[in-house]
C-alpha cells in the first residue's frame, strides 16, 4: 500500500513528527532528536510554523553570511533557472566563465582557476587528488583539532572525534601538532607549533608529502585564530620542501572574518584553497577549489582523475555570482571588520561580568566563548569530546528565549549574518547574558 501523503497545511507538531518519521538527521541518535520546525526566515530572523520568531546567531552553520531571503540572489537563482536548468560539466557556460573570472578577481595572489563542487567536502576531496597528481606524492598532513567535511577523505583528513566511528579512512594521512591544545587558554607558542610540523616533516620524509592541509581559522573545534607568523611559517615549510599548502576557507571565507578570506589577514598565498558555505550563502550548494597558476598549468597537458556530475551547475553559479555581488553592493566584508570591534566589545562585557568566561576569541564576525568550572586552573565546563548539565541547560535557554547557536563542548559560538544590525548583535548578547547565569553557579563548585 503507498504512503498517504499530508494536507498542503501542517502544524508545528505534524511537521516535526513527519520529519523523524521519515527523514535521517545528521550526527545524531535518531531517537533523541528534537528538531526546531523553520517556516520561512528573512534578515537574521527564523521563523516557525506557530509564529515564534529566532535570531539566528550562528549564520546557521557559519554559511549564510549575507542574511536569508535577499531578493537579489532568489532572483538571479530564478532568472538562471528559466534559461537553463542544468548541463553536464564538459558544457562551457556564460554563467560559469563569469563566477570564474569573479573569482579570481578576489582570491588571494595568483589563484585565479577553481574546479567547483557542490560542498566544502567535495572540495577537500578534490584538493587531495590535485595535490597528490600535481606532486606523485600520497601522504597529506592534519591536524587534530580540525574538521573538513564528512565524505571518507574529508573525515580522515578531520582529527575531532567524529572522524573515531568512520574509520579506517584514507591512506596515508599524517597528524601534525595544533596551534591550541585543548584544556589551554592561550595557543602555543608559533615556534614550538612550527617546530612540531617540522619534525613531522623531517620523520615521514618531505618527499612522501603532498601537501599540509589547515583550516586557516579553525572552525567548529573552537574558533582558533592562529598567531601571527604561524601562517607565514607554513607557508616557509611547504615552499622550502615543495609541499603544497591547502587552505581550508570553507567556513572562514567570504567575508566571515572582516576580509574575504581569512588568509588575507597574514598576506599568504596557499597552493589551493577550498570553499563553500557562503560561497552562495547557502541559497544553494556549491563549492569549489581553487588553485594557483601552476597547478592549474600542469593539467594542460596531464589529465585529472575527478569528476562529478553536479560540477558547475548553472543555477547554484547564479547565486554564487549574486551573493558576490551582495557581499560588494552592501559592504559586508568592511561591515565584519567594523562589527567586530564590537563583538569583542560584548564578549569583553560578559567576561567581566561572568566568572564562567574563561576566554573570548573572535576575528570579525567569527566569534566564541569558552566556558570554564575554574579559571586557575583552566579548566573547561565539559570534558573533552563531552557535555554537562550546564551547557544542556544553556541549550535550552537559547532555545526558550529565541537565539539559535551552536554550543559545542563547552564553547558558545557567535557566528551572526554579516548583514546583522548592532542592535540585533546587542539582542543576541544580552540573551547570551542571562543563560551564562546557569554557568556561574558551577563556577568552583
Amino acid at each position: 500500500m503507498g504512503i498517504r501523503t499530508a494536507p498542503d497545511t501542517l502544524t508545528y507538531d505534524e511537521i516535526v513528527a513527519l520529519n523523524r518519521e521519515h527523514t535521517f538527521f545528521s550526527w545524531s541518535v535518531q531517537g533523541a532528536v528534537d528538531p526546531i520546525a523553520i517556516d520561512r526566515a528573512e534578515g537574521v530572523w527564523l521563523y516557525t510554523p506557530d509564529g515564534r520568531r529566532i535570531l539566528d546567531f550562528n549564520s546557521q552553520l557559519m554559511s549564510v553570511n549575507i542574511g536569508h531571503g535577499d531578493r537579489r540572489v532568489i532572483d538571479a537563482i530564478t532568472e538562471q533557472a528559466t534559461r537553463l536548468q542544468y548541463v553536464q560539466p564538459a558544457f562551457a557556460t556564460e554563467i560559469r566563465g563569469r563566477l570564474g573570472q569573479k573569482l579570481a578577481e578576489i582570491m588571494p595572489g595568483d589563484l585565479d582557476k577553481v574546479f567547483f563542487t557542490l560542498g566544502g567536502a567535495e572540495a577537500i576531496e578534490n584538493a587531495i587528488k590535485l595535490a597528490r597528481h600535481y606532486t606523485g606524492r600520497y601522504k597529506v598532513l592534519a591536524r587534530y583539532r580540525a574538521y573538513h567535511g564528512a565524505t571518507m577523505g574529508a573525515m580522515t583528513l578531520t582529527g575531532d572525534p567524529r572522524r573515531w566511528a568512520n574509520e579506517p579512512g584514507l591512506v596515508g594521512v599524517v597528524r601534525y601538532p595544533d596551534t591550541h591544545r585543548w584544556g589551554e587558554k592561550e595557543p602555543r607558542p608559533v615556534a614550538e607549533s612550527l617546530q612540531g610540523l617540522e619534525d613531522v616533516i623531517r620523520y615521514e620524509g618531505p618527499q612522501t608529502i603532498a601537501a599540509v592541509f589547515l583550516e586557516t581559522i579553525v572552525g567548529t573545534n573552537g574558533i582558533l585564530i592562529p598567531p601571527d607568523g604561524y601562517i607565514a611559517g607554513v607557508r616557509e615549510l611547504c615552499d622550502r620542501h615543495g609541499i603544497l599548502m591547502v587552505c581550508d576557507e570553507v567556513m572562514a571565507g567570504f567575508g566571515r572574518t572582516g576580509r574575504w578570506f581569512a588568509v588575507d589577514h597574514w598576506d599568504v598565498v596557499p597552493d589551493l584553497m577550498t570553499m563553500a558555505k557562503g560561497l552562495t550563502s547557502s541559497y544553494l550548494p556549491l563549492g569549489a577549489v581553487a588553485m594557483r597558476r601552476p597547478i592549474a598549468d600542469f593539467f594542460d597537458q596531464k589529465m585529472f582523475y575527478g569528476g562529478l556530475t553536479y560540477s558547475s551547475h548553472p543555477v547554484s553559479l547564479a547565486a554564487a555570482l549574486a551573493t558576490i555581488g551582495v557581499y560588494e553592493e552592501d559592504g559586508l566584508v568592511e561591515r565584519a571588520a567594523r562589527l567586530g570591534a564590537v563583538m569583542r566589545e560584548h564578549h569583553t562585557r560578559l567576561a567581566e561580568r561572568h566568572p564562567s568566561v574563561g576566554a573570548t576569541r573572535n576575528l570579525g564576525l567569527f566569534g566564541i566563548l569558552d566556558l570554564v568550572r575554574t579559571q586557575d586552573p583552566w579548566t573547561p565546563m565539559t570534558p573533552f569530546n563531552g557535555t554537562s548539565d550546564e551547557m544542556k541547560a544553556i541549550g535550552a535557554y537559547f532555545r526558550e528565549h529565541g537565539l539559535y547557536t551552536m554550543i559545542a563542548n563547552h564553547s558558545i559560538h557567535t557566528n551572526p549574518p554579516l548583514s546583522i544590525s548592532e542592535d540585533e548583535l546587542a539582542s543576541g548578547f544580552e540573551i547570551i547574558d542571562g543563560a551564562l547565569d546557569i554557568a556561574d553557579r558551577a563556577v568552583g563548585a
